[in-house]
Order: C-alpha cells, then structure tokens, then sequence
C-alpha cells in the first residue's frame, strides 16, 4: 500500500494532492474517497477566532502511522494519504486531508472513514480554541470515542 503521512504547517492543496494521488496511482485504483476536515467558526454557541494544533515531532507522525497500517491490515488499500496541519489556523482553513485508495468503494469509504475516527481519538495532537471569552483547550467529544468503538473488532464468545 503506497502511503503518505504528512505533519505540516503549511497550508495544502485538496485538488492537487487528489491529481497527484491519481497520477501516482495510474488505472489502478476503481475508487478514491477523500474527507477534507475544516476550522469551524463556532463551537458549542461561541465564536472560534483561531485554531491552535501542536503536535509533539515524531510522536504524532508515528501514531498517524500506527493507524494507516491498521487501516491496511482490514481494507484492500491501494493508497492512503493523510495530510494533518498544525500551528495556528483560522475558520474556514483546512486541517486535515484523508485520501483513501481501492479497488472498490465500499474498502475507499471505510478505510477513510476509519483512518478520520482514529485520527480523533489516536492521533497525538493537542487543540486550543481562541475566542472573543478566552482560550480553550478542546477535549476529544465522548462521541468520538464512541465512533472510534464501533470499529472495535468483536469480542470473542
């Protein structure tokens, strides 16, 4: 599975790392999903001024990793790339890019699917909301992990 993980503070493209993926790729692939996460304005009723991700270097790129290679190891992927930003961001800007790769759809939607579940519950990364009252640190929602748990391989009887 040809992967690309990458941590940056630079802005990205969302078309050109789709063409890109897709040159990279040829006819190989019959499917790619993609999920382009973005700032949002407001969170829980109050107005977010800016985004603060940081990331501990290395850390945070090898949990990305531990989670591309599970997502390997349930779908047929052709191709996954995961583009995280960090540093300060305002609404509107994108956070994170997840490309997903397969010879089907179904295995394309999940494993980006997937890969987005476990980014926000597994990935190392910490984020501080600025707003007009103050600053936040944002805690991962109990939703998510919820999500996170329905990919969870079932338990043994």
């Amino acid at each position: 599975m040809l992967t690309r993980i990458q941590v940056q503070a630079d802005a990205f493209d969302v078309g050109k790392e789709w063409t890109d993926l897709r040159a990279e790729l040829g006819g190989q692939s019959g499917a790619v999903a993609a999920f382009c996460g973005m700032v949002r304005d407001r969170f829980d009723g109050e107005e977010v001024a800016n985004l603060v991700l940081e990331h501990y270097p290395g850390m945070t790129e090898k949990s990305i990793e531990a989670i591309a290679s599970e997502a390997g190891r349930r779908w047929p992927l052709d191709a996954l790339v995961v583009i995280h930003r960090v540093g300060e961001m305002a609404p509107g800007d994108e956070i994170v890019l997840v490309l997903a790769a397969s010879g089907h759809r179904a295995d394309a939607f999940a494993g980006c699917e997937f890969v987005m579940d476990y980014l926000k519950t597994r990935a190392v990364f910490w984020k501080k909301e600025r707003s007009p009252a103050g600053e936040r640190w944002v805690s991962t929602l109990a939703s998510d992990y919820d999500r996170a748990a329905e990919w969870a391989p079932p338990r043994p009887k």
